[in-house]
């Protein structure tokens, strides 16, 4: 895979937003437009959505604690046949092993109403990466390559 500072610009979208929960819906709206424009299935493309959506909301409600002056950044690379989706907080960072300690699918983490957003960021993505700089922010970094027919018919 190409990183994705090497695609031209051509095939880049960035994009900020206030850290307002309420504001989501418009991320979601791009993301799905994005991927309707990368002919994604259906299910690719709510795997996506979901995963982002996560992401931005863990940087809009932990990273940024809601403040609306401090503004989440999304980085869209359209490959050919890949979507690469990044997102950057200027928050404290986290302790990744810590917040993946606890199975949110195991009986301590089943009822929790938190938690579960790397794991399902994890599970929808084809990869997922953390550069968690503390005191700096953290930036994600997930991955999402086009279905090819023979696995959408499978």
């Amino acid at each position: 895979m190409s990183s994705p500072r090497d695609y031209p610009q051509d095939r880049v979208i960035e994009f900020s937003m206030p850290s307002r929960l309420e504001l989501l819906v418009v991320l979601d709206g791009l993301v799905q437009s994005i991927c309707s424009e990368m002919d994604f299935e259906q299910a690719d493309v709510d795997a996506i959505a979901n995963s982002v959506i996560e992401a931005a909301s863990n940087a809009v409600q932990h990273a940024h604690e809601q403040n609306p002056g401090v503004p989440v950044h999304f980085r869209f690379v359209l490959g050919e046949d890949e979507l690469v989706v990044e997102v950057n907080d200027a928050g404290e960072g986290f302790d990744i092993d810590q917040a993946m300690a606890l199975d949110p699918t195991g009986p301590e983490g089943i009822l929790k109403s938190r938690g579960r957003g790397i794991f399902i960021m994890r599970a929808m993505m084809d990869s997922v990466d953390f550069d968690i700089r503390m005191g700096k922010g953290t930036l994600v970094r997930m991955t999402k390559s086009r279905s090819t027919e023979a696995e959408a018919e499978a």
